[in-house]
């Protein structure tokens, strides 16, 4: 690997690390206020609102910011041309997008299962265009590694809600603070990156150049829809077969875990992704790379999926407080498994991506979705707490899969995609035995945080037995310092 390369690779981690932390630091304070302001129907109305703005977010993208941070230009000015591309074609259609919601708003939000929700549906789908008009200048940040700026960005768009949507919850109490908050987000969001990028959009387009990163994208179109159905299939059937109380319940719960394990995922994988975009013609350094970035976030997502599944109760009464005790069960098996999924199937898409093959992660996702459909739908059946353990349970499938055609297809043993995260495992399964053992100590909020601070200081011990884990421990620690 180049030495440049390195630098860059260090410096972005730590401007996407500086900021995730930023960010993890004040969403959950967020949450928690809004937890107790607003009742989980309203989170479920504006989730199954989301189902259908993110459906439509996949196609004003098109593929485009992966083609915009992976594809070799020939020149600068190459790449400010397909940019401008990108950028007309995205707005555009994000534009007549939320026309044609406008128009069938009403039917739309009843399939959803929110009826009467036309108007809300409406107006938060205004986030379509907005994404889409800043969208680009992300791609562009990312593809030069350029985690500084999009820092900066990210500290303002964190701050929003607090000066937006918490007085809205406050004073109006329903679900239409939260549609208003993230309106707010994203507009902020696209003036800042529109305003800072180099890139300016200007008036050019080239039906050639159109046709050429079209043909470069398609598949990842078709990558970004099938995850879309991964993510929302099972949003989709709990917000039509089961109340608006359970759908809040449930997708907050992913979500609240989603942002906890985020702090690992959204700080290595734009990082990752446009590494090994880079090395794609080395093999040898491409997959160094990658098992070094797995191993890393091994070591952090162990920890944090244990807490979240030992002390899912303590976790609920802190975030989200005690209306949300019944998603406490759920709270704890998610962060679990997502804990494994991150680890072992997650980052395999990201070689997929970065070799330029999408078409090994819509067959992975199509090999999913055979078996999640089936098993939410007949176990949303049982009521909420058999779908909890079916849902989480069905995410080890999705593992064997990416595992298998790693192996099939790219010749990498699952054996060592284990064994390269066997200490990390080991620390963590000794952290969840000592974790147990603890509970008999008492089940006090006093005693269960310090119980808790016992176990990591084992699995912190634990992981740096390990020669190459130390080492890693240690160079995370300088990276941060630098």
């Amino acid at each position: 690997m180049h030495d440049d390369l390195k630098k860059d690779i260090v410096v972005a981690v730590k401007w996407s690390s500086v900021a995730e932390i930023a960010a993890k630091l004040l969403t959950p304070v967020v949450s928690m206020v809004l937890a107790r302001l607003l009742a989980p129907e309203a989170f479920g109305v504006v989730t199954s609102l989301v189902v259908i703005i993110s459906f439509a977010e996949i196609f004003t993208d098109a593929g485009f910011q992966k083609y915009l941070i992976q594809h070799d230009f020939g020149s600068a000015a190459d790449l400010h041309r397909s940019s401008n591309v990108a950028f007309w074609c995205n707005l555009c259609l994000s534009i007549l997008l939320w026309i044609v919601i406008f128009i069938f708003r009403e039917p739309l939000a009843t399939c959803v299962g929110s009826p009467n929700m036309g108007t809300a549906l409406a107006v938060a789908s205004l986030s379509i265009p907005l994404s889409a008009f800043s969208s680009i200048q992300i791609a562009l940040y990312k593809r030069t590694l350029d985690f500084r700026t999009l820092f900066n960005v990210r500290v303002v768009y964190v701050l929003v809600p607090l000066l937006v949507t918490l007085p809205l919850a406050f004073f109006l109490k329903n679900y239409w603070a939260l549609v208003i908050g993230t309106l707010s987000q994203n507009i902020v969001n696209a003036l800042l990156l529109t305003c800072w990028s180099k890139w300016k959009p200007s008036l050019y387009f080239s039906f050639r150049d159109l046709k050429e990163m079209l043909s470069f994208s398609l598949w990842s179109l078709f990558e970004a829809i099938s995850i879309w159905l991964t993510s929302y299939v099972d949003v989709f059937i709990v917000g039509t077969m089961l109340s608006q109380y359970y759908l809040g319940l449930y997708r907050t719960s992913s979500v609240l875990v989603g942002q906890i394990l985020g702090l690992v995922t959204s700080v290595t994988t734009p990082i990752l992704f446009s590494s090994l975009s880079r090395l794609q013609n080395d093999r040898e350094s491409f997959f160094n790379l990658f098992f070094k970035f797995q191993k890393m976030v091994a070591m952090v997502a162990f920890p944090i999926g244990v807490i979240l599944f030992s002390y899912d109760e303590l976790v609920t009464k802190i975030l989200l407080g005690e209306t949300w005790m019944e998603a406490s069960f759920f709270i704890g098996l998610w962060g679990l498994s997502s804990a494994l999924m991150i680890v072992m199937s997650h980052y395999c898409s990201e070689i997929y991506r970065a070799l330029g093959k999408p078409k090994l992660s819509v067959l992975a996702q199509w090999l999913h979705i055979i078996v999640l459909w089936p098993a939410v739908w007949l176990s949303v059946g049982y009521g909420f707490h058999t779908l909890c353990w079916v849902r989480s349970s069905v995410r080890l499938e999705f593992i064997a899969v990416h595992l298998l055609i790693v192996w099939v297809v790219l010749k990498i043993s699952p054996l060592k995609i284990s064994r390269n995260i066997v200490p990390a495992l080991f620390a963590a399964t000794l952290m969840l035995g000592m974790t147990y053992l603890l509970r008999c100590v008492g089940s006090s909020m006093t005693v269960q945080i310090g119980s808790l601070c016992v176990s990591l200081l084992v699995y912190v011990g634990c992981v740096m037995m390990f020669p190459k884990e130390r080492v890693l421990f240690f160079d995370l620690a300088k990276m941060v310092r630098r």
